[in-house]
């Protein structure tokens, strides 16, 4: 047996997609792990399976390449993406992933998701942590091309605190018009060249910072996204658009694992 893939990516986010509306993949954590390895599977940041749910587009079923679950932001935008390509969606639904519904708006290069709101920045000193689906801890620095992201992001991901569930770190530099974000992710276990959850998180956390409403563009290594929130105020935010292309990579079949 073979199965139909597809591989997208935004701002360099990459994932594998499969439609699975007839409900005939179970994929295990060794098979999981095994197709995101770049040396002896396809090689992604993530599997996404495409499935049915009453009441709206479609379900995202979203797994890191550890196994793990979670709320994926790019991943989200590929899978409208996918989802327009299959006939499934128009250019604007919703659609359900592990964190509740979303809504989406689509045209042939970009794709806008509303996420969750947000109603509450937690402060460690100069630090920021907070929930866009997935855990966010995020930093401000003056640099942060050269740093040592990986070392850096680690004594924090696995510190006493945050080593059983884990949590995203983010490095954000702040420009007059921008920021900049590298982006440690869980569930990877490396710096991703995009995070669309932490992306949200750095806009947001800006929108704290300077008690701001705005579309705020975020450059990546992968590319640039914006975050459209409104912000009101004591770190409660709500009508946030994660926005930013997603495109079709390659297709191709996996043998049965």
């Amino acid at each position: 047996m073979k199965i139909p893939f597809v591989k997208y990516q935004g701002t360099g986010n990459d994932f594998v997609m499969i439609d699975n509306r007839k409900n005939q993949i179970k994929l295990g954590k060794d098979q999981i792990e095994k197709i995101c390895d770049r040396k002896f599977g396809i090689g992604s940041d993530g599997i996404i399976l495409l499935e049915n749910e009453g009441g709206v587009d479609f379900y995202m079923n979203f797994y890191n390449p550890d196994g793990s679950q979670s709320f994926c932001g790019n991943g989200s935008r590929c899978a409208v993406k996918f989802a327009r390509s299959l006939g499934i969606s128009q250019n604007q639904g919703r659609f359900k992933a592990i964190d509740g519904e979303h809504e989406f708006v689509s045209d042939d290069e970009i794709v806008k998701i509303r996420m969750k709101d947000v109603h509450e920045i937690d402060r460690e000193g100069e630090n920021f942590v907070l929930n866009t689906g997935s855990p966010h801890y995020v930093i401000y620095r003056d640099e942060i091309q050269g740093m040592d992201l990986v070392h850096d992001a680690r004594e924090i991901r696995y510190s006493e605190r945050y080593r059983e569930k884990g949590i995203n770190v983010n490095f954000i530099r702040e420009h007059d018009h921008m920021i900049e974000i590298r982006t440690y992710e869980r569930g990877v276990e490396e710096e991703t060249l995009s995070c669309g959850t932490g992306v949200t998180a750095a806009a947001l956390t800006f929108g704290f910072k300077h008690s701001e409403t705005r579309a705020l563009t975020v450059l990546t290594r992968g590319g640039k996204l914006e975050v459209h929130f409104t912000n009101n105020g004591k770190g409660n935010f709500s009508d946030i658009w994660l926005c930013g292309p997603a495109e079709l990579v390659f297709t191709g079949e996996i043998n049965t694992l």
